[in-house]
């Protein structure tokens, strides 16, 4: 057996253990996330949000290519996804409370965690989501709330009740019908992902307005457009 047959021999014993190593990154990613999040360092965690967000979509894109898809990964992606965008901002939601100064109302951001560990379990079991969403996709609901705390914190410290109602609406969309676009593109042809390009584009104008503070706004944009989609331009 020469170097490259001896190269080639490591790769596929290691192969089928790669998605999974990624999907572990994600949930370290997310423990450093609430760890943050309940320091009140709100910068922080919402990077480590986005690199736990990153990790996902690689990981899942490393299962394709590799042809490495097992039961094991399906239940360790939904396991860090409940660390990384359940609880992580759900403590995000409680240090803000906390910060309000509000000692009961705080626990109510773990309203949050719940609701993301049911959608996770629907979508397991739901064969209607393999292309697009039902209801708003956990990782997208983390980056929501992280955008928040980071550039919004001081003002919903002060604004307990509209910060609950938040965590209701998005709570509730985490395990409504809405139907939610894919980033999932189909090779580069516009015509394949007008949708993806066009919510893109959005994107970037929100981020070259409002820079790390526009984080928040991909989301609310999202949605929006997502409702759009279904309620105007497709019918």
């Amino acid at each position: 057996m020469g170097v490259w047959g001896l190269y080639y021999y490591i790769f596929m014993k290691i192969k089928n253990y790669i998605p999974n190593t990624i999907t572990c990154l994600n949930l370290i990613s997310g423990c450093i996330a609430v760890w943050f999040a309940f320091n009140g360092d709100f910068k922080y965690a919402l990077w480590a949000i986005l690199v736990a967000a990153v990790f996902d979509f690689c990981d899942g894109l490393a299962a394709r290519l590799l042809h490495a898809y097992s039961a094991v990964g399906k239940e360790l992606d939904s396991l860090a996804d409940v660390v990384s965008f359940g609880f992580a901002p759900g403590a995000l939601v409680f240090s803000i409370l906390e910060q309000g100064g509000y000692e009961w109302l705080r626990f109510g951001g773990f309203i949050i965690p719940a609701f993301s560990a049911l959608r996770l379990a629907k979508f397991n079991l739901d064969e209607r989501q393999t292309s697009s969403f039902l209801g708003l996709p956990v990782p997208a609901n983390a980056i929501f709330w992280a955008g928040l705390a980071y550039a919004y914190s001081s003002f919903f410290a002060v604004q307990p009740v509209f910060l609950l109602v938040l965590t209701v609406i998005f709570s509730l969309l985490l395990v409504s019908e809405l139907p939610m676009f894919s980033l999932k593109v189909k090779g580069l042809a516009w015509k394949d992902n007008k949708i993806q390009y066009l919510f893109l584009i959005g994107c970037a104008g929100l981020l070259i307005i409002f820079g790390l503070e526009g984080i928040m706004w991909l989301i609310v944009w999202y949605i929006a457009f997502s409702i759009i989609l279904k309620y105007f331009i497709k019918k």
